[in-house]
């Protein structure tokens, strides 16, 4: 069968040989992830009686010097520590490669829904894992909880912003601000409706950018796919300030200021979950390799990574 490979494919497979670049500088993760937009709908080479080339003809778990590959979706918040944690799992697995697609989690349960190939899901909010739960697209019994996260207003050092954190926004020259659709848009929102600057709804994520800048008195605002495109808006210069997730810091130390650490009083916790996805192209071999991973990235190990790139791990699992 034809695999469907899905949008924005982040070229991370750790095959044959290690990933080139990776691990502390999120600007080469950055230029692979734009790169991917080269690369849509491209599909695997397959062999002439439908097999793909890297799986066996049996189902079981690949020979030694045999290569499985699986498709992990995650959350573009997740891109940089997730490369790193691969590089940790490729050194005890070197027969996997792992192939990540980064977007943000609202994106990336589209393209499930839609029947794209993906073995596991990695989201950085709830609502995402829930719909697709209720739709039996997830294995069961695979859901878990992996790490918290936090809301920040960042800013580039001494921009001479005027602006103090998420009340006094409407004080910026220009904002970046991820949809309501990817979570980072959608805890901005919660939180703006916390504060009293954005009427109650029912669903903070359909509130418009253009809603949210009328609040802010017509503040200009640059709405963004995903929370890497907020975070290059800022460094780049093309706006003031924007919201992000303090991970998303991790690399950019001595080029931003952190305004304000947004209480989880306004947002709730910043829950990313991971599962299994039903993928009926698998054969056995890739179901037991991602399987592999999916316990990795619950061991010890990754927890400890995790813990090195700003993410809190001190969450309930279940």
């Amino acid at each position: 069968m034809k695999r469907k490979i899905a949008a924005c494919l982040l070229a991370c497979v750790l095959g044959s040989s290690l990933l080139a670049g990776c691990g502390s500088q999120r600007e080469t993760t950055q230029e692979e992830t734009g790169q991917t937009e080269d690369i849509q709908g491209e599909e695997e080479t397959q062999t002439e009686d439908g097999q793909k080339e890297n799986e066996t003809q049996t189902g079981e778990a690949p020979a030694a010097g045999e290569e499985t590959e699986i498709q992990v979706f995650i959350a573009a918040s997740l891109n940089t520590v997730m490369t790193q944690i691969a590089e940790e799992f490729h050194k005890g697995h070197p027969e996997i490669s792992i192939v990540f697609n980064a977007d943000s989690s609202g994106t990336l349960m589209n393209q499930i829904r839609e029947g794209y190939e993906c073995d596991i899901f990695f989201s950085a909010a709830q609502t995402q894992m829930d719909t697709l739960e209720e739709e039996g697209l997830l294995v069961e019994g695979t859901r878990a909880n992996v790490v918290n996260n936090q809301v920040v207003v960042v800013t580039l050092k001494d921009s001479g912003t005027a602006v103090k954190g998420l009340e006094t926004l409407k004080d910026a020259e220009s904002i970046a601000l991820a949809g309501g659709s990817v979570p980072v848009g959608r805890y901005t929102r919660e939180a703006l409706i916390s504060l009293g600057i954005l009427e109650q709804t029912e669903d903070a994520a359909d509130i418009t950018t253009e809603q949210v800048s009328e609040a802010l008195g017509g503040v200009e605002i640059s709405e963004q796919d995903n929370v890497s495109k907020v975070l290059i808006a800022v460094t780049e210069g093309s706006c003031e300030v924007g919201t992000t997730y303090y991970s998303d810091t991790y690399g950019y130390e001595d080029q931003l200021a952190i305004l304000e650490y947004v209480s989880y009083d306004l947002t709730g916790d910043v829950i990313y979950p991971i599962s299994m996805v039903e993928n009926a192209e698998a054969d056995e071999a890739q179901s037991a390799a991602a399987r592999a991973f999916y316990e990795f990235v619950l061991s010890d190990q990754a927890k400890e990574i995790f813990d090195s790139y700003y993410f809190d791990t001190d969450v309930e699992r279940s």
